[in-house]
């Protein structure tokens, strides 16, 4: 069955469209300090003369900035950032909003309406004004995106495994494992779980881009971790100089990274929903 739902998966052309350039992007990440010409952050100098704003050249792949770093090298070096935010907040939000769903929706009564309330809380937090706060009172950084991240996005994947939970509990096999004697947590890890396992990996890969995306957001409005080099800062230093009319080139790259990468991991969980759920291949 596992097998013929990853053939599934692989006979989709957009599917692997979306491997192919997640591939891509993750051997740029792990080789790019050998891929980058330059230190993110060097200014360069040729003869004494600080290489400002040099349109894309095949010195300068995608130009410089006006403090004459390199922007390919800060993009290539950017690919580490958005990766690691957006795979890290993809497991710790399923990792919280699974347990939570699933305790919730097994136990269900008080512990079900604690649990469902405070979910609606939380959808009643916007994102931007929150991460603000939080970095206020600790410190700007990708740890503290993460974490941000995290704490606001586990509520739809505790609602999603709750629901399926809810449905599962009401089958036969789950109601034969009782009567075996099975410990409750040994129904939600080994009876309950696995079954709801294929739909927590689409709903990470949904994370995965909206972690990208926030990131992003909220390095380009200031609030990044200034220590390094990622999408948004360069988009964020761009902006704050007036890149978008004089030098294009500067902001062309990274919001195009952006958008490519978010689109590779929509369409691979679009492939993976498909894969597994056989009304969306049968067109109903």
């Amino acid at each position: 069955m596992k097998s013929k739902k990853i053939n599934l998966l692989f006979n989709d052309p957009l599917a692997v469209a979306g491997i192919i350039i997640l591939t891509i992007f993750i051997i740029i990440a792990i080789f790019a300090p050998q891929i980058a010409p330059y230190d993110p952050n060097e200014i360069i100098r040729v003869d004494g003369k600080i290489q400002r704003l040099q349109r894309p050249s095949g010195e300068f792949i995608f130009g410089t900035t006006y403090m004459g770093r390199d922007i390919f090298s800060q993009v290539v070096i950017g690919s580490r950032i958005a990766l690691r935010v957006g795979l890290l907040a993809a497991i710790f939000v399923a990792i919280i909003g699974t347990a939570v769903g699933l305790v919730s929706g097994y136990y269900g009564g008080w512990i079900d309406t604690i649990a469902m309330r405070f979910v609606d809380i939380l959808y009643g937090i916007p994102f931007i004004p929150f991460v603000i706060i939080l970095v206020s009172l600790l410190k700007p950084s990708i740890w503290n995106i993460i974490l941000a991240v995290s704490i606001l996005t586990w509520r739809t994947v505790a609602r999603i495994v709750r629901s399926q939970v809810l449905s599962i509990i009401q089958r036969p096999y789950i109601k034969a494992a009782r009567v075996a004697g099975a410990s409750d947590f040994r129904i939600m890890v080994f009876h309950i779980l696995p079954n709801i396992l294929p739909l927590i990996f689409v709903e990470m890969s949904f994370i995965v881009g909206w972690a990208i995306i926030s990131e992003a957001s909220v390095s380009f409005v200031g609030f990044g971790d200034p220590r390094v080099v990622s999408w948004g800062k360069i988009l964020h230093t761009a902006f704050n100089n007036g890149a978008v009319r004089v030098a294009p080139w500067w902001v062309a790259p990274p919001g195009f990274a952006i958008v490519l990468l978010v689109i590779s991991v929509f369409l691979i969980s679009r492939g993976i929903e498909q894969a597994i759920n056989p009304r969306l291949r049968d067109g109903r």
